[in-house]
């Protein structure tokens, strides 16, 4: 399927070893269990189609698969808000993030209004583990972006170059 394909550069963890730990911890911070982690994965899905990424979008629609999200849900992401499977909750999350993401015309990206709302579902802790999670993503955008990794491949092969040795 992607045997013609090739991603832009090799292996990031190769070739900067120092992002393994700072992934790591990333991940740990995101998985401290103060926030669901398929609100976090419909979160990290949406992002990737916001910057419309199919690596992103095919990763983290996988993730969400994997942890038994269903499938309406999973597909829905992209239309959230008129679609009947989030909670209020799962919504703000989906509302922070792509006002994170999407420049506002005007105004702060994150009113006191929508902060207030997400704070009606979310204690501090869970509220910095979200913002975290919003982070963590973006952390990974520019290497989606720049180096293209191939969507739907092992970890493994997903970094192919066209100058592999």
């Amino acid at each position: 399927m992607n045997e013609t394909l090739a991603s832009r550069f090799g292996d990031p963890q190769q070739l900067v070893p120092e992002l393994g730990a700072a992934s790591a911890a990333l991940f740990k911070i995101v998985g401290n269990g103060a926030v669901a982690r398929s609100t976090i994965g419909l979160v990290h899905l949406r992002a990737g189609q916001l910057v419309g990424n199919t690596y992103l979008t095919v990763l983290h629609t996988g993730n969400l698969r994997r942890a038994d999200v269903p499938e309406e849900k999973i597909t829905a992401v992209a239309s959230w808000k008129d679609a009947p499977y989030f909670t209020d909750a799962e919504r703000v999350a989906l509302e922070l993030v792509e006002a994170v993401l999407t420049p506002a015309a005007q105004g702060e990206r994150v009113p006191d209004e929508l902060y207030a709302r997400a704070a009606e579902h979310y204690d501090e802790a869970a509220l910095a583990t979200l913002a975290m999670a919003i982070g963590q993503v973006n952390f990974f955008i520019p290497l989606a972006l720049i180096g293209k990794p191939l969507p739907g491949v092992s970890p493994a092969e997903q970094w192919r170059p066209t100058t592999a040795e």
